[in-house]
């Protein structure tokens, strides 16, 4: 499709209110229009947290686990489900704040399988003043990183990942303070 007719679907789907011209900038139509729209809701990002870039283009937020503690989290906008892994799990179900889902057939980043169980969290605060209450969580063994997935973030979204400056824009979020 050339850059014409892609500007023109966006057009006809509904990205009205825009009206540019030059066939390059068209390509940038939805995103154009929808910093437009996200102008008249901007309330709705209550929570900016900043992010670290560990390199290899990988960003990690500070969280915290009720009744666990505090972890870096890898932002993952890849993966369905937010990960914790067996540790935590062990921290959590003693307390009472992890309750078995089911079992879920994942496929990992180096393209294997494995059958992981998915628990809910009772509570991740994400950043300072972001509380996100039951969330689901695939568990992976040993001690492997966590992951920060759409499980949490779909519950906290609409979001803004921003590399400049590495900042995670949260909305929906409960207050922590």
């Amino acid at each position: 499709m050339d850059t014409a007719s892609l500007a023109e679907s966006n057009v006809s789907a509904g990205y009205t209110g825009c009206r540019i011209t030059h066939a390059l900038v068209k390509l940038a139509l939805p995103v154009i229009c929808l910093l437009h729209t996200s102008n008249s809701r901007a309330s709705e990002f209550n929570s900016a947290v900043p992010m670290r870039d560990k390199g290899a283009s990988t960003y990690y937020v500070p969280c915290n686990i009720e009744g666990y503690g505090n972890v870096e989290m890898l932002v993952d906008t890849g993966s369905a489900y937010t990960t914790i892994n067996e540790d935590a799990l062990g921290v959590l179900k003693k307390q009472g704040l992890a309750t078995y889902v089911k079992d879920l057939k994942a496929k990992m980043a180096d393209g294997s399988h494995r059958v992981v169980p998915v628990y809910r969290i009772a509570t991740i605060n994400v950043g300072d003043d972001c509380e996100i209450e039951d969330v689901e969580a695939a568990v992976l063994p040993g001690k492997t990183r966590s992951l920060l997935g759409l499980s949490a973030l779909n519950k906290a979204g609409p979001i803004i990942f921003s590399t400049n400056p590495p900042q995670l824009t949260l909305s929906n979020c409960e207050k922590t303070n």
